[in-house]
């Protein structure tokens, strides 16, 4: 740089130019410039931007070299739930499924529009005014962890977006993956350098992106595919047309689309790429087939868990043989005993698989194990690894039929098989030591009361040493007791007691999940925390008043009722109380559920857009507390739309068309109150 110019202006140059041809390298696979030329560049943009700080821009290719440490993962809700899709296995199901989108079409015409299923880790990306702001894992589908920084280091994800007509906010999802052959390269540099190598491309990307220092996460072979945009912000008709946005914006995609008109195109393309798969540069463990007209798509809607209008074809999981060594039978903490099969090591889809769960005695009886059987093993879901059958021919004369155990492995006491039960069951709930562990676990989890530094080395460490007999001695632990404990010095031991303290103003119906009544799950304990208000309502409640709680069965009623027969656990509960927690619904919450709990009966609302105070996910769960209905597209029995910013066009013109109101998030915090 010349002393006549610009220190601003040469840093705004350099970074659009490197941006560019990184662009082209790694997107285009198509250089422009040798690699000498391209770090020279960087280098040049590296010294100015140390000189100029000031002057460095958000999207500086410099960001992907990474270097800032992250200690933890903020949770981040996401704007809309990242559903999972419904798996199919075979010919038939996919029938089946283009009969379901035909009715529900109800005469309307639509096309599939088809991708490959990327065995990767799912992202998701957000944009404001054209530039990363924000990048989130899947999760649990409802909330991820935020990994912003790891994410920028990748150069395939634009760090601000190209070409025209780029929405003020737009959600951009796709999967992150490490290609074969880059990842092939880096295990063979590890290997070099003593480092032990990784088994397959997944386990190594979710790794990666878990890492605290992003500077190590830019040393990995990373790539982000981009398949779907997850806001209404982009005024497309199709699928298909989001697609080309991608290559518009800067995005790589997989290039392995199509479009089909029927069911029978559908099929052959399953069926072409069902051997061609091992040639990809990347894994995929199925096909992706997915209504392509966006508004059909609103038309035909979703369940609570998918969305009706796509599915996902999966090819049959690889298949070995090994032999059993032993089985052990492990107890979880609602006492619930499961047989595992302990495995001679074998290689499954990229993995060493050395046990398999056989999940109860029915199991065992329907494939007639014997000890030191050599059985057949799959990946369900290519994941978690099962026996589907044994190799009879290979089978020793003097072998035994495995016999399920008659008591705890762990405690000693009678197993019990209660009615209409597949699973044995451990009885001594309140002595043996798997139930414990696993109850102070669950009451700790981050979707129940949330203590940090709880974890399952610390909780076995407490029981063991008496410090603790159940969760309701947590919050009489003290500072004394807890720095003695192995790998917990003065800080841990001071961040514990501190999560146990502000673990006390946790939600009531949180608290109900988190003391694991059987069957009680977070979704079952929000509704029971709503409509009785607090635990001693729940308490006195008979099995049928239970009942009258939509989707508290007769079963779910029962546990409830027996959870507070048992004298131990009233115990545990007074405890609970004296220490602080939260039993009752807010006053505040309680009041306004009490003086508007119906008060949206009969209405409903579709949500579009960004809100200013809440989530679509918290205005969803208040409209329904309050008796209203959530839908996911207009139609002239939709009574409100409600628009925040950015709010679909095509959502809003339908709803004008069709006479439905459209209502700001002003306006729905006044109907709230």
């Amino acid at each position: 740089m010349d002393l006549f110019t610009n220190p601003q202006e040469k840093i705004r140059e350099l970074t659009d130019n490197i941006n560019r041809h990184n662009y082209n390298y790694y997107v285009l696979a198509n250089p422009t410039i040798s690699d000498y030329e391209f770090d020279m560049l960087l280098k040049e943009l590296e010294a100015l931007e140390s000189q100029y700080p000031q002057f460095r821009l958000p999207d500086s290719p410099t960001l992907r070299v990474g270097g800032q440490i992250t200690k933890e993962f903020p949770a981040f809700v996401h704007i809309r739930p990242m559903l999972s899709l419904g798996n199919s296995y075979s010919e038939e199901d996919l029938k089946d499924f283009d009969t379901q989108c035909t009715k529900l079409a109800e005469g309307r015409t639509f096309s599939y529009h088809l991708e490959h299923k990327f065995d990767g880790v799912s992202m998701s990306l957000h944009y404001e005014k054209g530039l990363l702001i924000r990048a989130v894992t899947r999760g649990d589908g409802v909330q991820g962890d935020e990994v912003t920084a790891n994410v920028k280091t990748i150069r395939t994800v634009p760090l601000r977006l190209k070409g025209k007509s780029i929405p003020d906010f737009v959600e951009v999802r796709g999967e992150v993956m490490m290609l074969r052959t880059e990842f092939d390269k880096w295990n063979e540099e590890r290997a070099l350098n003593g480092e032990d190598r990784l088994m397959n491309p997944r386990n190594a990307t979710a790794g990666s992106l878990k890492l605290q220092n992003s500077e190590e996460v830019a040393k990995r072979p990373l790539t982000f595919f981009a398949y779907q945009i997850a806001t209404d912000e982009v005024n497309a008709l199709t699928d298909f047309e989001n697609v080309e946005k991608f290559k518009e914006w800067g995005f790589k995609t997989s290039g392995n689309q199509a479009l089909c008109k029927n069911m029978e195109d559908v099929l052959g393309y399953i069926h072409q790429w069902e051997q061609k798969r091992y040639a990809l540069e990347y894994d995929i463990d199925g096909i992706v087939i997915k209504v392509n007209e966006i508004a059909m798509r609103d038309f035909m809607g979703y369940t609570a868990k998918a969305p009706r209008w796509a599915i996902a074809f999966k090819y049959p999981a690889e298949k070995a043989t090994t032999e059993i060594d032993y089985i052990n039978f492990q107890v979880g903490r609602t006492g619930k005993v499961t047989p595992v099969a302990n495995l001679k090591p074998v290689l499954l889809a990229g993995t060493v698989v050395k046990r398999a769960s056989i999940h109860n005695a029915d199991e065992i009886e329907r494939l007639g194990l014997h000890t030191g059987d050599t059985v057949y093993i799959e990946k369900g879901g290519e994941i978690i690894p099962k026996i589907t059958g044994v190799v009879l021919e290979k089978r020793l004369p003097d072998s035994q039929p495995v016999a399920f155990i008659t008591n705890c492995p762990d405690c000693g006491a009678t197993l019990v098989r209660p009615e209409k039960e597949v699973n044995f069951f451990c009885p001594n709930e309140q002595a043996c030591p798997p139930q414990i562990k696993g109850k102070i676990e669950h009451f700790s989890h981050r979707k129940a009361m949330n203590i940090d530094g709880l974890g399952t080395e610390i909780i076995s460490q407490l029981v063991d040493k008496n410090l603790i007999r159940n969760y309701g001695d947590l919050y009489s632990l003290q500072y004394e007791s807890l720095v003695k404990l192995e790998k917990f010095g003065d800080l841990s031991a001071r961040n514990l007691l501190k999560a146990l303290e502000n673990s006390k103003q946790i939600p009531f119906d949180r608290v109900l999940f988190a003391l694991g009544i059987r069957h009680v799950g977070a979704v079952a304990a929000k509704k029971l925390a709503r409509h009785f208000g607090s635990l001693e309502a729940i308490r006195e409640a008979t099995a049928e008043t239970l009942t009258n709680v939509k989707d508290v069965g007769e079963t779910m009623a029962n546990t409830i009722v027996a959870f507070f027969l048992e004298e131990e656990n009233v115990l545990i509960l007074e405890n609970l109380k004296k220490a602080g927690l939260c039993f009752r619904q807010d006053i505040e919450e309680d009041t306004a559920n009490t003086m508007t709990d119906d008060s949206l009966a009969g209405k409903s609302f579709v949500i579009s857009g960004v809100f200013a105070h809440a989530s679509r996910e918290a205005i969803k769960e208040k409209i329904e507390s309050r008796g209203g209905e959530v839908k996911s597209g207009i139609t002239k029995k939709v009574t409100y739309l409600l628009a925040g910013n950015d709010a679909g066009p095509s959502k809003v013109e339908k709803a004008k068309e069709l006479g439905v109101t459209i209502i700001s998030e002003e306006e729905l915090l006044k109907m709230l109150q």
